[in-house]
């Protein structure tokens, strides 16, 4: 798939020299002034990681450091500056000087809340560290500004460090108390809901799980999800305001419920499954393969495809490989019989709606509709386990107005949803869900969600991430499809390419570990389950671009269940449980003598 970038727009401003910062009268403290100054900047540093700051693409990193053991790295992205800032409390009607050392191309200091002129200044191009300075005065009823640091669209990672506003200090008052009643309300499977009283002059609160800091919001409630089943957990809660943050709260415990049939039609998978697409409704140059001569080594096998009668009818037809096209295709009869067989060995048997070719969009209530029906139509005539849902193309895209993924709006994604969730409720608990998207619909997420907030983006980036979210307590598996696939930009703010395990390692560790939607670390997609993750590859080099040796897959599994292998990319976590693998296809991978599903059996045997 071809990923577009929006154009980078070059910045529209003028060098200030050193004699137009003369004439414009910005001139030096005096000593008398300094005598009563402050250095006011909060963790100006990054000494404390990015407390105090509020950064919309930036972590701290070791290397390059101005001083200290580490400093700030961000990476504009699409309409994104990665822009970095933090409130500080200031007199008003005073003279203060805003100082820094930055590292790139096109990198800005300034202040803004100035209550006079708000001012920046920047370097075009600092190879090695470069000091930035420029001063302003606060209006007559000015107690705050924000002071910020930020890159340019479409360059490259800028760094900071020792950012340091030095003036009289304002009035900051206290921390707000430690908030009071906290209690854990409605528990499922993989989520905990948490309720606290009102803390007077808060501005927002931190919530804490198991000690670390897991989110920050403006209410008194929020709902903690991505857990584990049958899991204790403790929390606290801690009140924020400008004056910093109050102590925690007491500790309340809550114990994640039993998924029902450990989520809906994966508790009789093994630890550790194989889940391959069988070429059921045409051929190609891998040949056909009999459903009975698949072997017991794959645990799922999803049926290509199920396809609609039209884009937006919603009504999915499933045809067999006809004789003409498939001499050695087996008749329905046969076909069913071998299903049985299948599941009677435990394996599960499931319809695949869409693929390259079957564009699918429920754009009205009458296509949902539809879709449920035909869809089990296709389950009850062929006794199939589930459903894997492989939209591709522009089967899924955001409208405009479709910014949150906890929220979608956009009809063809909330009918979907309605869909899926309806088809889980007339086959119940047993009912497997399976998705295998391309990382344009997911981890594309991370840099960009729909349109974007100027507009101009591609409307399918990030399109998957409210229906999985939307599904997560009903989804058994998500495989994307890690292929066929352009550059992708992982939790360290790094492209990573096909053609290795560093590409699997980094796609798999953004499923794992969440991340903030477009850059947003207030809109966080949750973290999946461990065993809800299965990689997709491609099974040999005629499958799909991206394919990997077998050495290659070898390592990203000894990475992401062991901790070993890990090459250039730090993982947030080590997943034991990570479900497995599935491959595009069983056909290609038979016409490559199975070297796909004899390593995945040498590695988990």
């Amino acid at each position: 798939m071809e990923h577009a970038r929006p154009l980078a727009r070059r910045p529209l401003v003028t060098l200030l020299t050193a004699a137009a910062l003369a004439v414009s009268g910005l001139t030096a403290l005096t000593s008398a002034a300094r005598a009563a100054d402050a250095v006011l900047a909060r963790n100006g540093g990054f000494e404390s990681a990015l407390d105090g700051w509020t950064c919309t693409a930036g972590t701290t990193v070791t290397s390059p450091v101005h001083s200290g053991t580490t400093a700030l790295k961000a990476t504009p992205a699409g309409a994104d500056n990665a822009r970095c800032a933090q409130t500080v409390s200031v007199k008003p009607d005073s003279q203060y000087t805003l100082s820094g050392y930055v590292q790139g191309t096109y990198v800005y200091l300034g202040a803004s809340g100035t209550g006079t002129t708000d001012v920046s200044t920047w370097a075009q191009s600092a190879p090695g560290w470069q000091q930035l300075t420029t001063t302003f005065r606060t209006g007559p009823s000015t107690t705050k500004v924000t002071i910020y640091t930020h890159g340019w669209y479409g360059t490259g990672a800028y760094h900071a460090d020792d950012i340091s506003l030095t003036g009289p200090g304002g009035e900051t008052g206290r921390p707000p108390a430690a908030p009071g009643g906290l209690k854990a309300g409605s528990v499922t499977s993989s989520s905990v809901a948490l309720s606290w009283s009102p803390v007077p002059g808060a501005t927002g609160y931190a919530v804490y799980r198991d000690g670390a800091k897991v989110a920050t919001v403006t209410g008194t409630s929020t709902t903690v999800t991505g857990l584990t089943p049958s899991t204790a957990y403790s929390f606290q809660v801690t009140a924020v305001n400008d004056a910093g943050e109050s102590a925690r709260s007491a500790t309340v415990t809550a114990t994640t419920a039993q998924r029902p049939d450990d989520g809906g039609g994966s508790s009789d998978l093994p630890a550790h499954a194989l889940v391959g697409y069988l070429h059921a409704s045409f051929a190609n140059g891998s040949g056909y393969t009999r459903m009975a001569d698949v072997p017991d080594s794959w645990d799922v096998i999803d049926l290509a495809f199920g396809e609609p009668t039209s884009v937006t009818s919603g009504d999915i037809r499933f045809e067999r490989c006809p004789a003409a096209e498939c001499p050695n295709v087996e008749s329905d009869a046969e076909f069913k019989a071998a299903i049985k067989a299948k599941q009677a060995a435990g394996k599960k048997v499931l319809i695949s709606i869409g693929g390259q070719n079957g564009q699918v969009q429920l754009t009205t209530a009458a296509a949902r509709d539809r879709f449920v029906s035909s869809v089990s139509a296709i389950i009850d005539e062929y006794g199939l386990d589930g459903l894997d849902i492989d939209f591709e193309g522009h089967s899924l895209s955001l409208n405009a107005d479709d910014t949150d993924f906890k929220n979608p709006k956009t009809p063809v994604v909330v009918n979907l949803i309605s869909a899926v969730k309806t088809l889980k409720a007339k086959y119940g608990d047993g009912f497997v869900l399976t998705m295998a998207p391309e990382t344009f619909f997911v981890q594309l997420g991370y840099q960009y969600y729909g349109t974007g907030k100027w507009g101009g983006q591609d409307p399918r980036a990030g399109a998957y991430l409210p229906v999985i979210h939307a599904l997560r307590d009903d989804l058994t598996l998500l495989h994307v499809q890690d292929y066929n696939s352009g550059p992708i930009m992982g939790l360290d703010n790094q492209y990573h390419s096909m053609g290795g395990a560093d590409f699997h390692i980094a796609m798999t560790d953004m499923l794992l570990t969440g991340f903030p939607v477009a850059g947003d670390a207030n809109n966080v997609f949750p973290p999946l389950r461990p065993d809800q993750v299965a990689i997709g590859m491609p099974a040999s080099t005629n499958a799909g671009n991206g394919h990997v040796s077998p050495a290659e897959v070898t390592k990203t599994l000894n990475c992401l269940t062991r901790k070993t292998d890990c090459g250039s990319y730090a993982t947030h976590g080590t997943w034991p449980a990570l479900r497995g693998l599935m491959t595009w296809s069983i056909n290609w991978d038979r016409y490559a003598n199975w070297e796909f599903q004899k390593n995945f059996d040498a590695y988990f045997g």
